[in-house]
């Protein structure tokens, strides 16, 4: 695929799965590492792997099943990505972001895109939800940003504004689901960094200090495009582990983030199924 998107590009994978399901999707959801297990709850009408989608992107992550499930969840007409791919797999920033860019060409308005995270704030514990408030494109600052490239015009402005990224309703609803389920949550800001090494602890101090969060490899490329095609947005951070900044510390390992998805899956589901109610 080229470096950049261009509409034929993302009409001929939206085309492809136009025939796969009959429904019309509404909402969007992306899950992150070792949380496929949310696609469960969805009544799917169509399950579709990605290398059967044109130009889509394969996961090659564990964690991240891969496929495309297409059905109702609490009512609503649902498009989820079980899985996603990330920029540290080869994949250029547009191939990530093409199956955003599919959704928006198949009519859907809103974005619940959720990630396993780093906690950087020391009040987090492992297992906690963090709605995002706003994030740091640390890796869009440095140039890699998916809207990079002759502008898709049909989709969005030329310089989207980012200044209500994450919807300050559908986190607000977010939030009053989780504390009514007992869940442990927090608001806060999410970092993106390419990866796909882990932080040393000379960067989680560095990423503390600037007013990060939580940190993770995912999700803002997701969201500059889902705001650059005008769609409402709610980020959820599953709190993974606890990122140190101390030297000689616990090291941190993808099996960590697996084994912590099994509590942060159904917290999770919760939550998405909870605002989908209240839609």
């Amino acid at each position: 695929m080229d470096e950049f998107l261009t509409e034929t590009i993302i009409d001929t994978a939206a085309e492809a799965l136009r025939h796969r399901f009959s429904l019309s999707p509404e909402v969007g959801i992306i899950l992150g590492s070792g949380l496929s297990p949310v696609a469960e709850a969805v009544k799917a009408e169509a399950i579709i792997p990605y290398p059967d989608i044109p130009y889509f992107p394969r996961a090659t992550v564990e964690g991240h099943a891969g496929q495309l499930i297409v059905g109702h969840l609490e009512g609503h007409p649902v498009m989820v990505m079980q899985g996603r791919a990330h920029y540290y797999e080869g994949y250029s920033m547009a191939q990530v972001t093409l199956p955003v860019r599919v959704m928006q060409a198949l009519g859907v308005r809103t974005l619940i895109v959720t990630n396993a995270a780093g906690g950087l704030n020391p009040s987090f514990r492992p297992g906690d939800v963090m709605v995002i408030r706003d994030h740091i494109n640390l890796i869009g600052m440095a140039g890699l940003s998916p809207l990079r490239g002759p502008n898709l015009d049909r989709f969005g402005p030329r310089f989207p504004d980012m200044s209500s990224a994450y919807d300050r309703t559908l986190r607000t609803i977010a939030r009053s689901v989780a504390q009514e389920a007992g869940i442990p949550v927090h608001e806060g800001v999410y970092i993106c960094l390419a990866g796909p090494s882990y932080e040393t602890p000379a960067d989680i101090r560095f990423l503390r200090l600037i007013g990060a969060d939580a940190v993770g490899m995912s999700t803002v490329p997701e969201v500059t495009v889902a705001r650059h095609g005008g769609m409402r947005v709610l980020g959820l951070s599953g709190i993974s582990n606890l990122a140190s900044a101390e030297e000689g510390e616990d090291t941190t390992t993808h099996e960590e983030v697996l084994e912590a998805g099994r509590i942060l899956a159904p917290r999770l589901e919760t939550i998405i199924r909870g605002v989908l109610r209240r839609l």
